[in-house]
């Protein structure tokens, strides 16, 4: 495991043991990002991940609109979309994304759609007598030319937004792991 300062996201190799690592026969983007959890912190990915998309930077919310507004122009999903796939319950989800996996260290979230289909892992790296790591992986997989177009010109924003958010939701805390009710602190 690589040391990884408490409220300093690193871009680090995907993880070997992550549930995406090999969810795609190819993948146009894959990348993760790892920081080092506090003593004290839960372990739980499912509530670290409810932590990070409830306490997001403000010009993230911005960055969406944004987004939102080009990508309708090209009947792609939106977050305003997917906010209300969440508030339907017709599948479970963590913030806009829908949960595809979940085991004891990683929960994968996604979504499908006609241009490229995405998979995020967060996955909790805890060993006994070492530090934590949280590590934040990506994998995208496109169908056509306007997957990969759209790829292109988001990619960068992607990275700096999971950067962020990591390096935000350590300003801000993380959950305890002793908190039984981290799950409700967390957002959910």
């Amino acid at each position: 495991m690589h040391a990884v300062e408490s409220s300093f996201a690193k871009s680090v190799a995907l993880p070997a043991q992550s549930g995406i690592t090999r969810v795609y026969k190819s993948t146009h983007l894959a990348d993760a990002f790892a920081i080092r959890l506090p003593s004290g912190a839960s372990h739980d990915a499912e509530v670290l991940a409810r932590f990070i998309f409830a306490h997001q930077p403000s010009w993230v919310g911005m960055l969406m609109r944004v987004r939102d507004s080009i990508v309708a122009c090209f009947g792609l999903k939106t977050g305003k979309q997917l906010a209300t796939l969440a508030g339907g319950a017709t599948a479970e989800r963590v913030g806009i994304f829908k949960v595809y996996n979940r085991n004891a260290t990683e929960i994968v979230l996604g979504e499908d759609d006609r241009h490229l289909d995405f998979r995020v892992s967060v996955l909790c790296s805890h060993t006994p007598g070492a530090e934590t790591q949280l590590t934040v992986s990506t994998v995208v997989h496109c169908h056509n030319l306007l997957g990969r177009a759209y790829l292109l010109v988001i990619a960068p924003f992607h990275r700096m937004v999971v950067k962020a958010s990591l390096r935000h939701a350590a300003r801000v805390g993380w959950p305890r792991a002793a908190a039984q009710g981290a799950r409700q602190d967390a957002g959910e």
